[in-house]
């Protein structure tokens, strides 16, 4: 099994900067794919960006959030981290963390889930 938690979500204002992170615990994810998918207010569950977690350091974001947006990984510390810079209300949502070891962008397919963290941009 593998544990995730999120933090580090909280009220922002526009063009602000936040990192999130994903603490990982349980079993080894060699092979792994991890991702941050957003669940914004009346809207499905979409993902953000995904990073692999073994080797090369691949990673995929959403146009939505490319250049602003920057996810990364430590291994010691077992924890993924989302780099939030100029943050917009669009980006208003729960952010939660997901391993799987297929990268998809249906959240239906991904197997591990945290509870996610809430991060509100608001002037």
């Amino acid at each position: 099994q593998v544990q995730l938690v999120e933090s580090g979500g909280g009220l922002v204002q526009p063009g602000d900067s936040l990192r999130l992170s994903c603490k990982i615990s349980g079993r080894t994810l060699s092979r792994y794919f991890m991702a941050w998918f957003r669940e914004a207010p009346g809207k499905e569950r979409e993902i953000v960006t995904a990073i692999s977690w073994t080797g090369l350091t691949d990673t995929w974001y959403a146009d939505s959030v490319k250049g602003r947006f920057t996810v990364t990984r430590d291994y010691v510390k077992t924890e993924m981290y989302l780099h939030m810079n100029n943050l917009r209300p669009e980006d208003t949502g729960v952010y939660v963390c997901a391993a799987d070891l297929n990268l998809s962008y249906n959240s239906s397919t991904w197997h591990y889930w945290g509870q996610g963290t809430q991060v509100t941009v608001s002037s």
